[in-house]
């Protein structure tokens, strides 16, 4: 004997919840946009009633089908999107950009550019994007965003046209910690950069590499490192990481005969890995190797050094590029935004044990 099928039960809508209330549907849907010449005792009524029915609400993808957008922000990330949480940099950023957007209400939608994610670059139903650190060779998705009418930032990226830049001095702040090792007595310096393609290819820093690099901030940073010592190489990194970090680290440091006397790290996270490579190895920092990195976070486990880096404002950054979203949406023509890095002189650098 099979039991007979239950009858699935209708699902309310707003006609019956405005029925019910004793309202017209227009009103009853004002009444839960929060908007419009609604008393406090009809919104009551209707959300009462609302409740009664097992009302959710309007359906949001008719909402956004009436006005046009989407109410959603997609945010592309360079990273693997397990690897970027682990950047503070990247939750500082996206603390910015969602407190900037949130009076628009808007939802955030995160992106890679190798295809992670919720949602393909191509098809995000998405009212904006802010790119963040995006390779050189980004290009191709950009022209699909302008053909879609889709409003662009860019923070930490390649010049490009139609995209609202928010940049930061990334050649000039690393200028100034080689220029800082300089000042020391430091020549045989070397650095551990972050990834350099979209593979993440680590490996030797080689002058093919660089030419044929497609991320633009560990380029700028090259650049400025390479304006004080000039063909100055090092390690390429596969994600800015601690772990990272140690394994290069430990492949500049391994041989004593080659060894640098000082490493700039494009990143605090690499910094630290570097750091931990030089105490496997039994070298003390800074006495026998200076150490500088490149954000400013506050790091767990950094104790008892106080790392020499360039301080940035990421948080600050993301919310240049939400106030940009913001102005775009509204037919605005907002203006490049650049950010300048403050200089920290922490403990991890001093003179060379022996003169470079």
């Amino acid at each position: 004997m099979h039991a007979e099928a239950t009858p699935e039960k209708a699902r309310p809508n707003l006609a019956a919840v405005a029925a019910l209330a004793g309202v017209s549907p227009s009103t009853a849907s004002l009444a839960f946009s929060g908007s419009g010449p609604v008393s406090a005792a009809t919104r009551t009524r209707v959300l009462a009633a609302a409740a009664q029915l097992d009302y959710a609400g309007p359906d949001p993808r008719a909402q956004s089908l009436r006005r046009g957008r989407s109410g959603i922000i997609g945010v592309v990330i360079e990273d693997r999107l397990r690897d970027a949480f682990r950047d503070p940099m990247n939750i500082a950023m996206l603390d910015g950009i969602a407190d900037e957007t949130g009076s628009l209400g808007a939802g955030l939608l995160l992106l890679t550019e190798n295809g992670e994610g919720a949602a393909s670059i191509r098809n995000a139903p998405v009212d904006a994007v802010v790119l963040i650190g995006c390779s050189t060779s980004f290009a191709d998705q950009v022209a699909i965003f302008r053909q879609r009418g889709i409003a662009l930032v860019a923070i930490e990226a390649e010049p490009m046209d139609d995209v609202l830049a928010i940049d930061l001095d990334n050649r000039q702040a690393s200028h100034t910690l080689a220029r800082h090792l300089a000042s020391l007595g430091h020549r045989r310096v070397a650095m551990v950069t972050l990834p350099l393609d979209a593979a993440r290819t680590r490996g030797p820093l080689t002058e093919a590499a660089i030419d044929a690099a497609t991320g633009y901030t560990a380029r700028e940073r090259i650049r400025g490192v390479r304006e004080v010592f000039a063909g100055s190489s090092g390690v390429s990194a596969a994600v800015s990481s601690i772990e990272e970090g140690l394994v290069a680290g430990l492949e500049l440091l391994a041989d004593p005969g080659t060894r640098p006397s000082a490493v700039i790290a494009q990143s605090d996270l690499l910094a630290v890995g570097v750091i931990r490579a030089a105490e496997q190895l039994g070298l003390t920092v800074p006495a026998d190797l200076s150490i500088v990195g490149f954000d400013g976070v506050k790091l767990d486990g950094l104790a008892p050094y106080d790392l020499t880096t360039m301080v940035q404002p990421a948080v600050e950054k993301g919310r240049a590029a939400g106030r940009g979203v913001i102005a775009l949406l509204s037919g605005e023509h907002p203006q490049a935004v650049s950010f300048t890095s403050r200089f920290h002189r922490g403990t991890t650098t001093a003179p060379p044990r022996v003169a470079s």
